[in-house]
């Protein structure tokens, strides 16, 4: 039977070996699950926002996507110049990255994924400021979480389930044979009229395809191809003429002469109306000479006088124009002239003999 010292000396080494094992289980439970080492120096920061978002404590703190620290507290202050930010999240990091972080970093919430974990990100990627000391408060960030997402398209969904209803009624609608769709796709008497279509043209394509009729000759008549295949050979060969310069058509192409001489006759005209502008020659005057102008309408007017005159009967040509008794004389007379000279042609002695006297 063992003494009461040797049971006493088992429990003590029993008990400092459990407190070995607490202890050593404690140094790798932090060694795991901390971020800023056992003998790193580290700084507090804190940060204020409006919602938690789920964030809690032990969540990590990563710069760039890197673990710097650990949130240590999150608590809701009472200070009336926290109203719109009254959460208090207190972070422990580690001075690792002290030259890539100032006063000017910006504290984010992000989950990790669609429905991972809350941490706080730091982006320092534009910030400008002093170093971080520790208990600094760092400016917050906003970034939509995901009821952010679901509320923002909450009105999206509606509209969705909206356009869902309406086009499940009008399918509904389609399928009682109702509406043009509907009584396309279920009226049997639209089906027989497409389907009599459908046999209409297939005869047309079987006309087409024979050689009787005028589209099927066109298609299948050798001698038609043969004589458009003629056609187009002369239609050919006039080209090929009138790129050689052959013809009149060739000749006003290619020759260079009739070129000059268009162009000199062009330079002719460009002068001639240059000229008639400017008031030179006979059709400058008459385009630009003002008193030439006024005589000339002067002339039209006294024109137009006398014409109205002539129209009037007035004077001797208005009358000779339009006086009926003038012209009824002027023909008796010349009836009376023809039968004078009838008269003198049948007996001319009568009219023609010369009687002499002396005295």
């Amino acid at each position: 039977m063992p003494s009461e010292k040797q049971v006493k000396w088992s429990q003590l080494r029993v008990g400092v070996t459990v407190l070995v094992a607490l202890v050593t289980l404690a140094v790798l439970i932090f060694l795991m699950t901390g971020t800023t080492g056992l003998f790193t120096k580290r700084i507090m920061l804190r940060a204020y926002v409006d919602n938690a978002a789920g964030l809690r404590v032990g969540a990590p703190v990563r710069l760039e996507g890197v673990d710097i620290g650990n949130v240590v507290r999150i608590r809701v202050v009472s200070d009336p110049k926290r109203v719109l930010a009254p959460v208090e999240i207190v972070m422990k990091t580690t001075t690792k990255y002290a030259d890539t972080m100032n006063t000017g970093c910006q504290v984010l919430l992000t989950t990790a994924g669609v429905l991972g974990e809350v941490f706080v990100d730091l982006d320092c990627r534009e910030a400008k400021g002093g170093p971080l000391q520790s208990g600094a408060e760092l400016p917050t960030k906003d970034v939509p979480q995901l009821q952010d997402v679901v509320r923002a398209s909450q009105g999206t969904l509606q509209n969705v389930d909206t356009l869902v209803k309406r086009m499940d009624s009008i399918l509904s609608y389609v399928q009682s044979g109702q509406g043009s769709i509907g009584k396309v796709i279920y009226d049997p008497a639209l089906f027989d009229r497409a389907n009599d279509v459908l046999k209409h043209l297939q005869e047309v394509v079987g006309q087409i395809n024979s050689p009787n009729g005028t589209i099927g000759k066109l298609l299948n008549s050798e001698e038609l191809y043969d004589k458009a295949n003629k056609a187009i050979d002369n239609v050919n060969k006039m080209i090929d003429e009138i790129n050689s310069g052959k013809g009149t058509i060739g000749k006003f192409l290619k020759d260079p002469s009739l070129y000059d001489n268009a162009n000199k006759a062009t330079a002719e005209a460009n002068k001639l109306i240059s000229d008639v502008n400017a008031g030179k020659g006979t059709l400058g005057r008459l385009a630009k000479d003002e008193a030439l102008a006024n005589k000339i309408d002067a002339t039209i007017t006294r024109l137009n006088a006398i014409a109205d005159k002539l129209d009037e009967g007035k004077g001797s040509a208005g009358k000779f124009i339009n006086d009926p008794s003038l012209y009824n004389n002027a023909d008796q007379l010349l009836v009376e002239t023809r039968n004078l000279i009838a008269a003198v042609r049948k007996d001319p002695k009568k009219y023609l003999t010369i009687h002499l006297k002396l005295f």
